[in-house]
């Protein structure tokens, strides 16, 4: 594997950060992960603006967009996979120790790229205790302080779930640790909206966009009666919900969440970059 790391394309395990990175010893850091098909990126554009989005909320300094291409393309060039995980960090960089920043910064940036398997079409989750801040931070921001998803997820995997389910404090659905959720009520489709305190998922607003989505608030109950639902993500697509917690929806894939699978294919072989 071929990491980029700060300028160079480097083997994995010459591929080194600082142990006073600030991404490391704080989580002053932002990422995101594009799927990969036979080398190509998909939907760069959208990922990287989210990218600027994040950095500007977290108070970094803007990401050298052209710079980030150019990872993206050595380390692709490097690793072809026939499907994959390109995963680009940029962090505060080196600083001391604490919350404070250092009075000069020169940003991490990490770029790097690992093979997946497709997902199943349908999958397991389950709800979570703790509640998503609608209302914090870092709300909305794709940061890499992520304990709090850690801890979730392997909550779900103790229930043999895939994935964790979140309301916010006001009691409503928001998002699960790495996806977006939709729900179909008396055949029409919702999904939480972004005050919710979900994150701006690239393929949350891509299936909303092209399904007609309705955008909702939604009680946490809605999971009780919902007659589909689905997740989203860069590496999912649109994965059905056979379960979730001890309720079965019987013939997962339902008709609406195959017809957003269908659509999701479709238009994203189409364009790579929508």
């Amino acid at each position: 594997m071929k990491i980029w790391l700060n300028g160079e394309l480097r083997d994995a395990d010459g591929a080194q950060v600082s142990v006073f990175d600030h991404g490391l010893t704080v989580g002053d850091g932002v990422f995101e992960t594009l799927k990969t098909l036979h080398g190509r990126p998909f939907a760069m554009t959208r990922h990287l603006d989210r990218l600027t989005r994040s950095a500007a909320g977290l108070g970094l300094p803007e990401p050298d967009l052209d710079e980030v291409r150019r990872a993206c393309a050595a380390v692709l060039e490097a690793s072809r996979l026939p499907l994959g995980r390109l995963r680009v960090t940029f962090t505060g960089g080196r600083a001391p120790l604490g919350s404070m920043r250092g009075k000069t910064q020169t940003p991490t940036l990490l770029v790097a790229h690992a093979e997946v398997r497709r997902r199943p079409d349908t999958t397991s989750v389950v709800t979570v205790p703790w509640a998503r801040n609608e209302r914090g931070a870092l709300t909305g921001l794709k940061t890499t302080s992520y304990a709090e998803n850690v801890i979730a997820l392997a909550r779900a995997r103790q229930h043999a779930a895939s994935e964790a389910l979140f309301g916010n404090t006001a009691g409503d659905l928001c998002e699960g640790t790495g996806t977006n959720v939709f729900v179909v009520l008396d055949g029409e489709l919702h999904t939480p909206p972004l005050s919710s305190g979900c994150l701006a998922g690239v393929t949350r607003a891509l299936v909303a966009e092209w399904t007609g989505a309705r955008e909702t608030a939604l009680p946490m109950d809605v999971l009780d009666r919902a007659d589909e639902i689905f997740l989203t993500s860069s590496t999912r697509d649109v994965q059905a919900v056979r379960r979730i917690d001890g309720r079965e929806l019987p013939g997962a894939p339902g008709p609406v969440t195959a017809k957003a699978m269908r659509v999701f294919d479709e238009r994203s072989a189409a364009d790579l970059d929508p």
